[in-house]
Parts: structure tokens; C-alpha cells; sequence
């Protein structure tokens, strides 16, 4: 593809110029030749009242939000009771993901378990094989968290190319929740480790039984057994009403409805960590315990799902960073497929593996744009190219695909998904 691909950052005056003038008129920047009836006249929805306090119980998105949704590919998976709902990154903005649109992931369709039903048990290399209520967990000190939760197949699908038009759908297999819970550190000291417990095994209540191997020193540092989400019950389809969080790591190893934690002196390799979420390369081999999600970024709007709806003028392009490493330290724009870049600015301040949000306001003359960023994180990693992965893992894989994303803006403000060389 050759485009010419111009559009340097804005200066703060030339941005808030542009902005004044399309707040006058058109997209154009034209003011406004005929009063706007809008503004003039009395709307109907300011002539009589509104919804009482009883209306909506549970407080429900307007119906002009209505598209803002999870979303699934009907080919991706075999049956929909094993199959993933991609969250509509390209729709939100900050970085909290509601609940009600959070990506899932279950592997025999989500249960209802009730929390008088609910237990769970420590049992294994311990001193005092343990069963707790949902009301046991409930007196132990709690702390809250904002972590992201990715799946390791988050875009996978791109391995071989550009396949799925649209970042919910190659970049949504992720959510960013704040969780209340338990440390799991507090329960497994409450049980007494033994001297030759070296890993825990962790167990949900589902039928499918899944299940992983956890390295003990991951598991007496940041996991947590979380009960809340954003402050409210876990949602039934994000492990109601217990599940654990394994801050960084891949999302499989977030097990719901959490029933059983053993204490072993070794990996249990179970069919989860062995003939699933393990990435095999070129020579047929397959990389073992790759649990940390690298540095990631992409671009959420503009993007396919998100196009441009307005003419030349202020631009302002945003997307999400995140590491399983630690916080996000820079995140860099590029408008024409990676050959100058230009540093973004992040919102906030980058919490400890949780997502970031970053813009870059620009004022765009209606060109081509090849639209890419770039994280890194606080370690130094350096989020790569598809081209570099590929180098040294092949194209066999569909876990731990964290390369740079390509979107390729049309002067009509149309956004599809490319790929670069």
C-alpha cells in the first residue's frame, strides 16, 4: 500500500482553534448560516417529567447505547456454551470496563451457584485441610485492585494475517475490573503451608473442571480470591460467586467459581496447561508456562467500528496499553505504519497491571493514514512488530499474539483492518 501521510501533532492553539470552529458550524468548520432549532426551540423532552426513581431498579445503559454491546464470532468456536463474548473496547473510553460488557470466557457455559451453596476448599500439602463458606471469606481482610484480565488467545486469530475487521474483535478478549477480595496468601497461611508445597493447583465448580498450576510464589504474592467486581457482586458469566484473579497472567488461569485449591509439590498438568494454552512454534515445539501477557497496545478509535465521521480538523486518536509485567510507561502513535512515531499522552497515572488509556489529539487534513501504536512497559520491553514475533515463533500459534496493530483510515474516515510490511 503507498499512501502519502501527513498530519503532525497539534499545537495546543491550532487544536483549540480547529475546536472553536467546529463548535460554530459544520464539520467543515463553516459557521452556522440558519439558527438551529435545537438551540431555538422547546424540545419535547423538556415540556414534561421524566422517569420516577422506581422506573429502573437496576439502572440500565439509555437505549441510544444500545449497540454498545459484548459480541461474539459465530466460527471461532464449536458450540456456544464453550465460546467468548468480546468486550466493545472501540465504544469506551477510560479504563474501567463495566461488568455488563466485560469479555467472557467459560468452557461449559456459566453456572448459578448460590452463595449459601458456595464453598471452598484448601486440601494437599497443608497443615489443616481447610472448608470455608462464602461467609468465612467474608470475615478475612479484604483488598481491592484494579487489574486487567486477557485471554491468552486475544488476537489470535491475526497470526496469519489481518482476519477480523474490528479491535473488539481482535483486540476484545480483554477487561479491566476493580476486585474485592481476599489475598489468596491470607487462606493458605490460615491452612499452613508445608515445607515441600512448591505449587497449587486451583479448580472451579463448573463442569468442565478447569483447572491450572499456579507456582507457589505467584500464588503468595498478588492473587487475590475476589467476590466484587466495580464494586458489586461478580456477574454470574464472570464466576458469581467466586473467582480468582491472577494479576498479569493469562486469563485462563483466572479460574471461576472457585472451589478447590490443592497444594502440591509439582504441576499437576492438567489438559488446560498442557494440550491448551501453550504456544507452539515453527519447528513444532511448543514454548511451556508462558503465563505473563506481554506489553500491548491498540488503537480504539479510530478504528473499523469506529470511523471518523467528521471532516479535516481535530483528531483525537485514543486506544489502550497493558502489560503483565508491571505499568505502562510510554506509549508512542504512528500515522503511517511505523515509520515516525509520535509519543502519546496518558491519562492518568499507569497502575500495576491494569490498562491504560493514551491519546494523541492531531489535526488531520483528510489523508490515508496507516494508524499503529506502540507500548512500553516499566520493565523496558518494547511491544514488536507481527514481523518480529513471527521471526521467532512461526505462525503456528494463536496464544500470546501481542504485536502491532495495523488500521488503515480512508479519506471518507473508514477504518479496516491491514497488515504492514
Amino acid at each position: 500500500m503507498t499512501s502519502s501521510f501527513k498530519g503532525p501533532k497539534a499545537s495546543r492553539r491550532q487544536f483549540l482553534a480547529g475546536a472553536a470552529a467546529i463548535g460554530a458550524g459544520a464539520a467543515t468548520g463553516a459557521r452556522a448560516q440558519s439558527p438551529d432549532p435545537l438551540i431555538t426551540e422547546v424540545q419535547e423532552w423538556a415540556q414534561g417529567l421524566g422517569e420516577g426513581v422506581d422506573a429502573t431498579p437496576y439502572g440500565m445503559p439509555i437505549r441510544f447505547e444500545t449497540d454498545v454491546v459484548r459480541r461474539n464470532v459465530p466460527w471461532l468456536t464449536a458450540d456456544p456454551i464453550s465460546s467468548i463474548n468480546f468486550t466493545p473496547i472501540h465504544a469506551l473510553d477510560g479504563t474501567i470496563t463495566p461488568q455488563g460488557c466485560a469479555f467472557e470466557r467459560h468452557h461449559s457455559g456459566a453456572i448459578e451457584l448460590s452463595k449459601d451453596d458456595y464453598r471452598l476448599m484448601i486440601n494437599g500439602l497443608v497443615d489443616r485441610p481447610l472448608v470455608f463458606t462464602y461467609a468465612d471469606l467474608e470475615r478475612f481482610p479484604r483488598e481491592q485492585h484494579v487489574y486487567f484480565c486477557e485471554c491468552a488467545a486475544n488476537t489470535g486469530m491475526e497470526w496469519a494475517g489481518a482476519q477480523l475487521n474490528g479491535a473488539q474483535f481482535t483486540h476484545g478478549m480483554i477487561h479491566n475490573m476493580e476486585y474485592t477480595g481476599v489475598p489468596l496468601r491470607t487462606l493458605l497461611n490460615e491452612a499452613g503451608i508445608q515445607t515441600e508445597g512448591k505449587w497449587v493447583y486451583v479448580e472451579g465448580a463448573d463442569a468442565s473442571s478447569n483447572g491450572r498450576s499456579i507456582p507457589m510464589e505467584k500464588a503468595l504474592d498478588d492473587v487475590l480470591v475476589a467476590f466484587k467486581a466495580n464494586g458489586e457482586a461478580l456477574r454470574k458469566e464472570h464466576g458469581y460467586p467466586v473467582r480468582l484473579v491472577v494479576p498479569g497472567w493469562e486469563g485462563n488461569m483466572w479460574v471461576k467459581w472457585l472451589r478447590r485449591i490443592e497444594v502440591t509439590t509439582q504441576a499437576v498438568e492438567s489438559r488446560e496447561e498442557t494440550s491448551k494454552y501453550t504456544d507452539t512454534l515453527a519447528d513444532g515445539t511448543s514454548r511451556k508456562w508462558t503465563w505473563v501477557m506481554d506489553a500491548k497496545s491498540v488503537v480504539t478509535s479510530p478504528s473499523p467500528q469506529s470511523p471518523i465521521t467528521h471532516g479535516p480538523g481535530p483528531l483525537v486518536i485514543t486506544g489502550l496499553a497493558w502489560s503483565g509485567h508491571g505499568k505502562i510507561k510510554r506509549v508512542d502513535v504512528s500515522i503511517d505504519g511505523g515509520k515516525t512515531w509520535e509519543q502519546a499522552r496518558l491519562a492518568s497515572e499507569p497502575g500495576d497491571k491494569a490498562l491504560s488509556r493514551f491519546y494523541l489529539d492531531i489535526n488531520w487534513d483528510g489523508s490515508e493514514m496507516l494508524l499503529q501504536s506502540r507500548a512500553m512497559d516499566e520493565t523496558g520491553y518494547v511491544q514488536p512488530t507481527k514481523a518480529q514475533l513471527r521471526d521467532v515463533r512461526g505462525l503456528n500459534s494463536v496464544y500470546h499474539n501481542n504485536c502491532i496493530q495495523t488500521w488503515h483510515v480512508k479519506t471518507n474516515g473508514e477504518a479496516e483492518n491491514v497488515e504492514v510490511s
